[in-house]
Order: structure tokens, then sequence, then C-alpha cells
């Protein structure tokens, strides 16, 4: 079994980090197309509403892609006034507990619930209701449930890593440098 969720782990962690990575370029690419939109309306006085929708739209993209890949590094928003006092197995213990009540139900409950928002849109090929916005909205809005299937898909990953913080072999933490994540 302990095969199996490192093996899991390092998927997971594999496909996160891919997303991680196209969520960083993108950022780059976000600061070149708000640099080109700043440029354009005060120099030119030009405004174009596809550039700005562009740029929330590749900023909503970098934010949900990203997501999984924040929660691999452990970079998400935690309210941790007790978390950071506790010991590392505690915190191992509320990480996997907090995944299998909170973070994994949740993901499916979002993934379910935008399941028919999203087909609507993909089935009148939804476009920006602003006149010259930007075409396939329908791409945008299935970032949502992708975002939630990644974050599934590494919240398991990180209840595993609890896991074998928890009942694994030392072995089984060195090899995935689980003492670093819980800091012992």
């Amino acid at each position: 079994m302990k095969k199996v969720i490192k093996w899991y782990i390092k998927i997971a962690d594999a496909i996160n980090e891919g997303f991680g990575f196209v969520a960083n370029w993108l950022t780059t690419i976000l600061v070149l197309v708000v640099c080109y939109d700043v440029f354009n309306r005060y120099l030119f006085e030009h405004t174009n509403p596809a550039m700005y929708e562009l740029e929330w739209h590749i900023y909503a993209i970098i934010f949900l892609i990203g997501a999984g890949y924040a929660l691999k590094y452990d970079r998400h928003v935690r309210v941790d006034i007790t978390y950071a006092r506790f010991s590392p197995k505690v915190k191992a213990w509320v990480n996997l507990i907090g995944a299998f009540v909170f973070l994994l139900p949740f993901c499916v409950l979002v993934v379910y619930a935008t399941k028919d928002w999203v087909y609507q849109s993909w089935m009148i090929r939804e476009t920006s209701p602003d006149p010259g916005g930007l075409p396939m909205r329908y791409l945008l809005k299935s970032c949502v449930p992708l975002c939630f299937i990644l974050l599934f898909i590494q919240g398991l990953a990180e209840a595993g890593k609890a896991f074998l913080f928890i009942f694994g072999s030392e072995q089984d933490k060195n090899e995935l440098k689980l003492n670093e994540i819980y800091g012992e």
C-alpha cells in the first residue's frame, strides 16, 4: 500500500508541478499584456475591451491552475494561529483529517456544482457580453472545475504525505522529504 501511495504522490506532484510551470509563464505573459495595455491607454489614449478582458482572464487562469501547485508547496492560505505551534505529528494529523473532512469533499462539491454551468457555456459557445470583448469564455469557465480537480489530486497527495509521515518508516519520510514538510 505504501508503494501505491508513494507512486500516487509522485504522479500528483508532477501534474501540479507542470501546471505550476504554466502558471509561472502566464504570469510573465500577464505582465507584458498589462504593460501593453497601459502603454496604449496612457500614451495613445486608446482602450481595448478585449485587452482588458484578456488581463483578467489570464489572472483568473493563473490563480485557478496554480492552486494545486500552491498546495503542493504549502503556500496556500492557512489560519495557523494554533497550527504553527503544533508538533510535526499533530500537523500531519490535522492535514490528514482536514483533507478528508474539508478539502476533498469541497473539491468534489465544486466540480459537481459547476459541471452544468460549464456544459451550458460550451453548448452556446459563450462569448463576452461586452462589445469588442473576447470570444470563447467557455474556456475560462472550464478552468474552474479544472482547478478543483487539480486541488483534489494534490489534496489526496498531501493526505498521502501526512499518512506516510504518521505511519511510514524513516525511509518513507526521507524518500519523500517529509521531515522538511513537517519541520522535524
